[in-house]
């Protein structure tokens, strides 16, 4: 799984002209699933987002997390961060999960950040949307959870 994580001011999502989802301080998420990912992989991005400590403190040092700030979060699917790009000029997608696989994912990872009690709006899944991001910083930070065995590797575990 991969998460291009946004800090705002604001943030929306429309479909066909409307607002399906709307936040205001807090995180976007652009949340690409691929074929080999599972729950343990979004339970550690949901965590790891929501405890990332870069909103400023009263000194203005990335300091808090999300939670810490009572933030909001807006979640995208975006499949097209699993583009592959080596051959040729036209993207692959083969990598990202198939709607079928994502969308359960998808769903348990949005479960994950509201049972620890934070506010999730979210876009459609496969819709094409407009995205407006008022980027705070800015800061853009990207995930992926395959950092988890890179960590354990790293601790000797």
């Amino acid at each position: 799984m991969k998460a291009v994580i946004q800090r705002v001011n604001q943030a929306s999502v429309e479909v066909d002209g409307k607002v399906v989802g709307e936040i205001g301080t807090g995180l976007v998420v652009l949340l690409g699933i691929a074929v080999d990912d599972e729950q343990a992989d979004a339970d550690y991005l949901a965590d790891k987002i929501i405890r990332m400590r870069i909103f400023g403190d009263d000194e203005g040092k990335m300091n808090l997390s999300l939670m810490e700030v009572g933030g909001e979060i807006l979640v995208i699917s975006q499949f097209t961060l699993y583009a592959s790009t080596r051959k040729g000029r036209r993207p692959s997608f083969t990598h990202a999960a198939p709607p079928e696989t994502a969308i359960p994912l998808y769903e348990y990872f949005i479960q994950q950040i509201e049972a620890q009690g934070i506010s999730v709006a979210r876009g459609i899944f496969g819709a094409m949307m407009l995205v407006k991001i008022f980027n705070d910083g800015p800061v853009t930070i990207i995930l992926e959870s395959q950092d988890r065995f890179k960590s354990r590797r790293d601790a000797g575990g």
